[in-house]
């Protein structure tokens, strides 16, 4: 797969500027759609795509739909109007109190999740909205090892050094805002703060990185997920 040339790719988006009043508002409306879609797809939501389009650019719900779905493709496209706004503010630090307001916006309340163990025995767990989480987390690779991702009691400072870390990098500017999304990406699922939703707040996060420096925001297609990312993080490492 090649790497993409994203000078090149910039300056024919800048080409295209300025776009007139109604192309702008033609593309936020596709951007709207294919990015709460796929994001959310890329957890599990059920919606289709055409689901999605008329629930997020109408207000209707067609066909059968789980009301959980809705409620959290709703949320999403709240959460994505914040990031944008947030955004715009371009000489305010990035701050943990926004992060925990944006998974508070995702994610709305607090739940509980039930899960059946070996022997029949069942177990329960709360997701916390808006704050980091409270027992540890963990994903098991494709080679079938597990990878522990941050404690709880490690998180608030990792956090706090990944906000502090992002702040000066932007202020020293020897990171192009691609490599400061795709870093900040990495250092933060390695940490995987919250108990959900980690997923969508990188995803937002990453385009509140472009966008803050005008750059055109990104959708990650939920059958590409991770390979647009790892080129950007072999890129930078090497």
């Amino acid at each position: 797969m090649k790497y993409l040339n994203i000078k090149k790719a910039l300056a024919a988006w800048q080409n295209l500027q300025p776009l007139s009043e109604k192309d702008r508002e033609r593309l936020s409306r596709r951007f709207t759609v294919d990015f709460n879609y796929n994001s959310n797809h890329i957890e599990g939501n059920t919606l289709t795509y055409g689901q999605t389009e008329i629930l997020l650019l109408f207000g209707k719900v067609i066909g059968e739909a789980d009301v959980r779905d809705v409620q959290e493709m709703t949320a999403s496209n709240v959460g994505l109007r914040m990031m944008r706004e947030e955004a715009a503010m371009k000489g305010m630090p990035l701050t943990q109190n926004f992060i925990w307001t944006l998974h508070k916006t995702l994610l709305r309340e607090d739940y509980t999740v039930y899960r059946n163990l070996p022997g029949g025995i069942q177990t329960s767990y709360v997701i916390h909205a808006g704050q980091y989480k409270t027992r540890p987390n963990s994903v098991i690779t494709r080679y079938g090892d597990r990878f522990e991702y941050a404690s709880p009691e490690e998180t608030p400072g990792l956090m706090g050094d990944l906000v502090d870390w992002y702040n000066a990098a932007e202020q020293e500017g020897k990171l192009s805002p691609v490599e400061l999304a795709a870093l900040f990406h990495y250092r933060y699922i390695r940490i995987h703060p919250f108990e959900d939703g980690n997923g969508r707040i990188a995803r937002l996060m990453v385009n509140f990185i472009l966008t803050r420096h005008d750059y055109p925001m990104i959708v990650v297609r939920s059958r590409k997920k991770v390979s647009i990312w790892k080129l950007c993080i072999r890129r930078i490492l090497k």
